[in-house]
């Protein structure tokens, strides 16, 4: 008789619950797996990330994003509802890098007047053309291409969580 599964539409906070029930250890092993998931994707999108400076591919990096609070933007995402769940943040520019600017003008506020150095000469407009900049796609690629082995990372970890209790 050949085994058959059936497919439903649940959300994660019900399959987790149901997981939760029959097997409590395959939740920390997913979370052991999303973590090193994490920070193995951090450290390609670093590989990949251009080098305009240092301190963008410096700010690159895995964190825990339950109970965080700093100035660093996660790249992707803006909630979760998961207490294990790990994610990429970096500086706020990331999303200019990764998806470029159109030609723009930058106003100066109110009466205000921008200034900028060319040399050692020191300008003062009202308006500055900005070129805009062309985009570097370095994170949604690199996750894309190792998607697959994240969720079979997380997979492998929570089925042998599951064989190793179901041999109990």
């Amino acid at each position: 008789m050949a085994l058959r599964a059936r497919i439903t539409r649940e959300s994660r906070d019900a399959v987790m619950k149901r997981l939760r029930e029959i097997v409590p250890e395959a939740e920390a092993a997913a979370a052991a797996a999303q973590e090193i998931s994490a920070k193995e994707l951090a450290e390609a999108i670093k590989g990949r990330a251009p080098r305009f400076s240092g301190e963008y591919v410096n700010s690159i990096q895995a964190v825990k994003l339950a109970g965080r609070n700093d100035d660093l933007k996660p790249v992707g995402l803006e909630q979760t509802k998961d207490p294990n769940a790990w994610g990429i943040v970096a500086l706020y520019i990331w999303r200019f890098i990764e998806f470029g600017t159109r030609p723009h003008t930058i106003a100066a506020k109110k009466k205000g007047r921008l200034a900028f150095r060319i040399g050692d000469r020191l300008i003062r407009t009202p308006l500055v053309a900005h070129p805009g900049m062309k985009a570097r796609p370095h994170i949604f690629p690199t996750y894309r291409a190792l998607k697959k082995s994240i969720r079979r990372r997380v997979a492998t970890a929570i089925n042998k969580a599951i064989k190793a209790k179901a041999s109990n």
